[in-house]
């Protein structure tokens, strides 16, 4: 169904994210780790960056998730107007 505010009321696919995050969390902690062990303090920096941008990632789809349908209906929900502030 098309309402023409899809910008506005798109749906994220939340889990696919929360699966994602995590993929990306185990990977830049490893490389990490195998990166501090091997003596490349630059690659080690940027997968420690990367494992950062993760996790904090990871806690907005967590936070969103727990919000409920609001943030993630059912493919049964038709689509909803934003709330107005």
């Amino acid at each position: 169904m098309r309402s023409g505010n899809e910008p506005v009321t798109a749906r994220s696919a939340l889990r696919l994210r929360f699966w994602l995050s995590v993929w990306g969390l185990l990977w830049a902690a490893l490389g990490t780790a195998l990166f501090s062990l091997t003596d490349h303090p630059g690659w080690a920096a940027a997968c420690g960056a990367l494992a950062v941008l993760a996790t904090v990632d990871l806690g907005v789809v967590l936070h969103h998730i727990h919000q409920g349908p609001h943030y993630q209906p059912g493919p049964d929900v038709p689509p909803y107007e934003p709330p107005r502030h």
